[in-house]
């Protein structure tokens, strides 16, 4: 008589082993299902090819194995978490963040948190700064580039970043679509063209507004190579000629240089000589998009960039680990 088959009891799966010395993705979207399910019955928001239902963190730790990437920050993308109801917007990023935390929790190896808030309610972005902060034990908040077609340094968000200055927290901005420029060129999504300046447009605003100067332990990290704000340098500067420069006495490109830039998007020589034209290499770090592009063709168009070898470690991993250094104990 045959030996019955043993039944090997159902475990929850482990945390896939990170990939020695890999590199640290600071542009990363999580979509979880059921927020974004929610979310496709809200708006019409395209986002080019990208099944929004298709995310799981599986999917996004078998593309990271396949770029050589060992940890990658969660954020989420445009839309966010804001439309215009104050009680859906607290609700929209509790969600959110429980639901990334979770995956965090099954995953503490490869994946940190920049945190979405309800702006532009600032009792409830307050709320949700303690509570991902504190409780979550996120690495930082994440804002889009504008709420309501008001830049971030419209004076009506100074509570709430009093509140990341007194915290000394990383903060990590994303473009999103603004009331100001829709359609531009027919045929473009907004975030092929608008979505740079879209960036550079809140920067500019914090530096003028001398929001960058009065909260000066804010840490900043602006997406896609900070935007068209490198090639539009010469024209930005300008702006210090003027008694708006008073808001930023040591000059446009003194408050470019304290800020991080993720290298998304902008994985090319003209791009990159851009922004290091301005800023430090240790100021710039790599970020995929994932997953509405392929980590796997982020990492190997970032790897043809011709900078010197050094320069490449600095931005695949090592910027990344002095900025935050609780991911050196991960190594």
């Amino acid at each position: 008589m045959a030996a019955k088959k043993k039944t090997r009891a159902k475990t929850k799966p482990a945390s896939r082993a990170k990939p020695p010395a890999g590199r640290i993705d600071l542009h990363h979207h999580f979509l979880p299902r059921r927020y974004m399910e929610e979310e496709q019955k809200r708006t019409n928001v395209m986002h080019g090819n990208t099944n929004m239902l298709a995310w799981t963190p599986e999917r996004s730790l078998e593309q990271m194995d396949k770029a050589g990437i060992a940890f990658a920050f969660a954020s989420s993308s445009t839309p966010g978490v804001w439309y215009g109801d104050i009680d859906l917007g607290r609700r929209l990023a509790r969600q959110w963040n429980d639901a990334a935390a979770e995956v965090i929790r099954d995953h503490p190896t490869r994946f940190g948190l920049f945190a979405p808030i309800p702006l532009p309610d600032t009792e409830g972005s307050l709320r949700e700064i303690a509570y991902a902060l504190d409780t979550l034990k996120a690495d930082g908040i994440g804002l889009l580039a504008n709420y309501e077609g008001k830049w971030l340094g419209d004076p009506s968000f100074a509570p709430v970043l009093e509140e990341l200055d007194r915290r000394k927290a990383t903060v990590y901005v994303h473009p999103t679509f603004t009331p100001c420029c829709t359609q531009t060129v027919p045929g473009l999504s907004m975030q092929t063209l608008e979505f740079p300046f879209e960036t550079t447009r809140t920067i500019v605003s914090l530096i003028t507004s001398g929001t960058t100067t009065r909260f000066r332990n804010i840490r900043w990290i602006f997406a896609h190579n900070g935007g068209a704000t490198p090639m539009l340098i010469g024209r930005i500067e300008e702006l210090g000629h003027r008694p708006i420069g008073s808001n930023f006495p040591a000059g446009m490109r003194a408050e470019l240089k304290k800020f991080y830039y993720d290298t998304a998007s902008a994985w090319n020589d003209g791009a990159m000589a851009a922004l290091l034209g301005i800023v430090s290499p240790s100021h710039v770090m790599f970020g995929s998009d994932y997953p509405f592009l392929p980590a796997v063709e982020a990492a190997k168009k970032m790897s043809k960039v011709n900078l010197p070898r050094a320069i490449h470690a600095q931005i695949d991993r090592e910027n990344a680990l002095r900025l935050f250094p609780r991911l050196r104990k991960l190594r």
